[in-house]
């Protein structure tokens, strides 16, 4: 169903989607729909994708007007992208306008435009080649262009669900549906009643707070300062010293990254809080002497914070409102859209009636062993900066100084600097564990061991249950990551390497039931979903070199791209895996 045909059930007939904004008699209204999303920012709108791609009936409330005036997210990870490529954006986000021939390096400076102490030389986004790991590299995209990217694509009200400028004022949770009481900038206040609430409403989210969840500190708070400011002829200046990121090293207290934003000249230097004005920090941090035009500048809070529990009920949390970590390695955004991900196919299948008792609860089973370990590793991300002594020689330019510099720099380089920016186990190898995934007894995990053969990384070429499906390519511009993301799909490999009974295209993949390989037929599985009502596609490979990433002739992936099931054989007992993947047994 597309944006602009959904509606939101009124129960007064008055303020649903498409019937515009209420008039100035009709101070109020009622509503109802399956899933309210508190928050537009960029896990909120992801969550909204995946749930106009599964077609479920949603509102998603902004107290924002959808601008981003000082933007943080600046890169989409390769998994994140994996996500959009299902929803069908992941082509708007690489043309959102980062320059394709601008740098990715990364280099440490004294300051920009002085002494460099180290740098990582990454190409560009238009020469790096592809990884064999995935369809979708991380892209260069910052949130004041992906959240209205996101947004226009969702529709705003009356053409679609997102609702800018509403605040969300009273929760009330019942046993069979969540009412909240919103309030938009004309001051109508709204009652919709949800049958579930999701609050993607950030790190000091609203949500959180009215259901009284716990979130404890793992580290300790840090208080920063982000200044963004626009430097024209800075990159000009540089040539091929420039970077994507500097980070600016000095013994005055100034460690922190400085980021180009937008390719051009737009920056954003982070650096401690304090009292100096802004320009004088942007001028000590940068030698060049270019204009510079502030254009905001703000004082954040580094917190590194889980949530003791992701549901409450009716009431779930996703995105910063469920975790906060460090900015560094950039897993904020990507575990964010991970939670979407997760738990959006698992609301859809609990409103269409074929969930288990305990599918929407291995939501939290899933994600947020998932938060803690990203959170560990960006603060060793964080600690290998912060805690690095300088010499107070650094800047001075003689033996001295020329010494201390060569030594940082071996120390920089010494310390895994690339394992901050390009690490892609820690995207793509978590394994879920939970009672919705099949268990292998015996079986050594793979994915934990981390190594990089020829044919790739390991938690790319094995289909233990609970990891993300692997990618391969079947043809030109076709993954295997296609086949999913709409319901379970079974894949089923020919090791003979027929192709009796399929449906041929000349990629490799067919699809029909009732063909045995590798010794059955997956029509009792087949019956066994139909029986559960539970949506599932098989599909038939005889790609061998797909047949041997996958590992097993039976593999069954999730909605959400995981792995829940494989065998050898069809099960013995297919209501049993039917019930298991569910989230209704096992």
């Amino acid at each position: 169903m597309s944006d602009s045909s959904r509606s939101s059930r009124s129960a007064s007939g008055v303020g649903g989607r498409g019937t515009g904004a209420p008039g100035a008699a009709a101070r109020s209204a009622v509503e109802e729909t399956e899933v309210l999303i508190v928050g537009g920012g960029p896990v909120g709108l992801a969550l909204a994708l995946d749930l106009t791609h599964r077609g479920v009936d949603f509102v998603l409330a902004e107290a924002g007007d959808g601008r981003v005036t000082h933007p943080r997210v600046s890169t989409v990870g390769p998994r994140a992208m994996e996500a959009f490529r299902r929803w069908g954006v992941a082509d708007a986000i690489r043309g959102a306008g980062w320059p394709a021939e601008h740098t990715l390096d990364i280099a440490w400076v004294t300051a920009v435009g002085g002494y460099e102490l180290h740098r990582l030389r990454l190409g560009t986004a238009g020469e790096r080649p592809l990884p064999s790991y995935t369809p979708e590299p991380e892209s260069i995209c910052p949130q004041h262009w992906l959240a209205p990217l996101l947004t226009a694509r969702l529709g705003v009200r009356p053409a679609g669900p997102v609702r800018l400028g509403t605040r969300l004022v009273d929760l009330v949770r019942k046993p069979d549906r969540v009412g909240a009481v919103l309030v938009d900038g004309a001051g109508v206040r709204t009652t919709v009643h949800a049958r579930y609430l999701v609050g993607c409403d950030g790190a000091s989210s609203l949500v959180r707070k009215a259901c009284g969840i716990a979130v404890p500190e793992r580290h300790r708070t840090r208080t920063l300062r982000n200044i963004l400011f626009r430097a024209p002829g800075l990159g000009a200046v540089l040539g091929p010293r420039a970077a994507l990121i500097h980070f600016v090293t000095e013994p005055g207290g100034l460690r922190y990254p400085l980021r180009a934003m937008d390719g051009r000249d737009l920056y954003r230097l982070t650096c401690p809080a304090g009292p100096a004005e802004a320009e004088r920090v942007v001028r000590r941090a940068i030698t060049p002497d270019v204009p510079v035009e502030i254009l905001s500048d703000t004082t954040w809070h580094l917190t590194h914070r889980v949530a003791s529990v992701y549901r409450d009920g009716r009431v779930f949390l996703a995105g910063d409102a469920a975790h906060t970590l460090s900015p560094s390695g950039g897993f904020g955004l990507a575990t964010g859209v991970g939670d979407a991900a997760d738990l959006g196919w698992k609301l859809a299948a609990e409103l269409a009636g074929w969930a288990g008792a305990g599918l929407l609860d291995t939501y939290e089973s899933e994600r947020r062993p998932v938060a803690v370990s990203s959170l560990e590793e960006s603060h060793l991300n964080l600690r290998r900066t912060v805690d690095r002594r300088l010499s107070p020689t650094l800047l001075h330019a003689t033996e001295d100084g020329e010494r201390a510099r060569a030594e940082l720099g071996r120390e920089i380089a010494d310390s895994d600097p690339l394992r901050e920016f390009d690490a892609p186990d820690l995207h793509f190898a978590h394994r879920y564990v939970s009672t919705a995934i099949a268990r292998e007894e015996g079986v050594v995990d793979a994915v934990s061991e981390g190594a990089d053969e020829a044919d790739g990384p390991v938690w790319n070429r094995t289909t233990l249950p609970g990891v993300r499906a692997p990618h391969a390519w079947l043809g030109p511009g076709r993954s295997t990551l296609d086949l999913y993301g709409g319901e379970f799909v079974l894949l089923c490999f020919d090791a003979g390497g027929g192709t009796g009974g399929r449906i041929g295209r000349g990629d490799g993949i067919g699809i029909g039931i009732g063909i045995g390989i590798g010794g059955g037929s997956p029509d009792g599985l087949v019956r066994a979903f139909a029986d559960r009502r539970v949506p599932l596609r098989v599909r038939h490979c005889r790609d061998p070199r797909v047949a041997r990433r996958y590992e097993r002739p039976y593999v069954l992936v999730r909605p959400d791209g995981h792995v829940a099931w494989r065998g050898a054989a069809p099960p013995p007992d297919p209501l049993r895996i039917a019930d298991l993947v569910r989230g209704a047994g096992g």
